[in-house]
């Protein structure tokens, strides 16, 4: 994922002079053909992450649009005022492609994981806030950007993920995408969790469990039109994301159901990483799978949800509760 939406940045380059590149801290070789195609418009500025953004906010105010590269926790939490000032408070274009959304730096512990990304960027007034699932998605969601109004962050996962977007999903900025209609359960993602969704509803269906999967590439602006008449049709609702619990995709459903003209009668249930740094070091998956976030985990929750045991391959509900 994050090899092709650089190289999206680059043919952007080709297409739009406006386009620039500045990455902070990011690995030797990164984005080559841009330098040798554009040497002009391709910065490269060490560790120095609160200066890069106030650098970016100044090419956008000379009529450039910037795509600031490095590592999320960094681009986050360290840069945070000059985000918000520089960026977020004059509406400047700049996109912030930040890399290693989740758990993917989990080999380097809770300073490298960037779990509350999406909650720090929701809450800038002006910023649009994009996690694509996969490579496909975030390719479109990059030549997206070009033409949007406002800073942009981007929640890059590692890459390699499966391809489970649908080229006929065209994507657009501030849209949902309805992968099956809501049955026993809603199950609502965004980022690289649409893919353990997906397996979720499948295996579940052979249970003879209906399972309705939307997927959020955009938190925000959120997509009210398409979320709320899904959500008053759900009894259950859950979200499924790598990021904390507080202020992410659950917490914006959880907004939403609760601002609604007509109250959704859906009940809802917020999976993600609890409210605490943490405390494992390993591969993504491993802490995938420790917070209980990978696919058999995920169906273990939503079965408890639904109040449903599973024996000899058949669903009854549970008795007592």
């Amino acid at each position: 994922m994050r090899k092709r939406g650089l190289e999206t940045v680059h043919d952007l380059a080709r297409q739009f002079e406006d386009v620039v590149y500045v990455g902070s801290d990011v690995g030797q070789g990164t984005l080559d053909g841009f330098r040798r195609d554009f040497p002009d418009r391709f910065f490269v500025e060490g560790i120095s992450e609160a200066y890069v953004i106030g650098m970016a906010a100044g090419l956008a105010m000379n009529g450039f649009i910037p795509y600031v590269n490095t590592i999320a926790t960094f681009l986050t939490r360290r840069c945070y005022e000059q985000i918000a000032v520089d960026l977020c408070m004059n509406n400047h274009p700049v996109r912030l492609y930040a890399n290693g959304g989740g758990l993917v730096y989990a080999p380097l512990g809770p300073t490298h994981l960037a779990v509350d990304d999406l909650a720090l960027m929701r809450a800038l007034p002006n910023m649009t806030v994009i996690a694509p699932c996969d490579a496909d998605e975030m390719e479109r969601a990059v030549r997206a950007s070009h033409d949007w109004s406002g800073p942009v962050y981007f929640r890059v996962a590692r890459g390699g993920d499966p391809i489970v977007s649908k080229p006929e999903h065209d994507f657009a900025i501030g849209k949902a995408l309805v992968f099956s209609e809501p049955e026993d359960l809603l199950l609502i993602t965004t980022g690289v969790m649409l893919q353990p969704a997906l397996i979720v509803a499948e295996r579940l269906a052979e249970l003879a469990i209906g399972v309705g999967v939307i997927h959020v590439p955009t938190l925000k602006p959120l997509d009210r039109q398409t979320l709320m008449p899904n959500l008053r049709k759900a009894r259950f609702v859950m979200t499924l994301e790598e990021h904390s619990t507080i202020g992410g995709l659950g917490s914006a459903i959880a907004e939403l159901m609760a601002a609604g003209e007509r109250h959704p009668q859906g009940v809802l249930k917020a999976l993600g990483i609890p409210d605490r740094f943490p405390d494992r070091f390993g591969r993504q998956e491993n802490l995938l799978a420790y917070y209980g976030l990978d696919a058999d985990a995920v169906i273990r929750a939503a079965l408890g949800f639904l109040k449903l045991d599973v024996a000899d391959g058949r669903t009854r509900r549970k008795t007592g509760l």
